[in-house]
């Protein structure tokens, strides 16, 4: 295990101890959730968890969930999820976030918001002064609009790349969209870029996670923080 690795893991075994039985759980996909998914299932298995409900937020977080015998459910049955457990791909100090590296933001996004508590775990690299620091911002986006899309965020000064598999094939996630991954300059008005972004027909969610993070766990070389908005 990497050093990335093993912080990403004592982030997500931190964010464990907050769940108890009987608690509906919002499942994020990517590497750092996938860590909490594992120690859930132990849990579960052992016996200190009990009557646990997992929503997942991508098809490949719930194969996971059932490797790892975590009970599943759906918005439809458990429209108010107690906690969210999941990752982000940067954090700026107000605790705002950018998601979507592993291609699942617009079930994340729906998740978070029907969420008492969201809880990110990352590790101390993914902390940013200001969120496109280090990471490309993702949008989900209808396959019909991609041409004009891509010349609208060139209007806005993103560079664009459209997000392709291994293979070279697009990305396709799992509503039949695709995913642009854009670069621009740190963000000084997030709040300001995502309504620009919104009002742009076939843009189907973007991965500025704004005011929805409630804790966020950093776990580093010598401490692991819990900061809470």
């Amino acid at each position: 295990m990497n050093e990335s690795s093993f912080y990403k893991k004592k982030a997500a075994l931190e964010a464990v101890e907050f769940i108890e039985s009987g608690m509906i759980l919002g499942l994020g996909s990517g590497s750092t959730a996938w860590y909490a998914l594992e120690e859930i299932g132990k849990r579960i298995k052992i016996g200190l968890l009990e009557s646990i409900v997992g929503i997942p937020s991508s098809s490949r977080t719930a194969e996971l969930a059932r490797q790892f015998g975590i009970p599943m459910g759906t918005l439809d049955d458990f429209p108010v999820i107690d906690l969210t457990i999941d990752g982000a791909d940067e954090v700026d100090p107000e605790l705002n976030l950018i998601k979507g590296g592993g291609g699942a933001l617009l079930h994340e996004k729906i998740l978070a918001q029907n969420s008492r508590r969201v809880m990110i775990i990352v590790d101390q690299s993914k902390l940013a002064p200001a969120l496109g620091t280090n990471c490309k911002l993702p949008l989900e986006v209808v396959p019909f609009s991609l041409r004009p899309m891509l010349s609208y965020l060139e209007s806005l000064g993103a560079q664009t790349l459209v997000r392709t598999e291994k293979a070279g094939q697009r990305f396709v996630t799992d509503e039949g969209n695709f995913l642009l991954d854009c670069k621009f300059d740190p963000i000084s008005n997030p709040r300001e870029l995502a309504q620009n972004l919104k009002k742009r027909a076939g843009l189907v969610e973007h991965g500025l996670f704004l005011g929805l993070a409630t804790d966020v766990i950093v776990a580093g070389e010598h401490e692991t923080q819990h900061i809470k908005s």
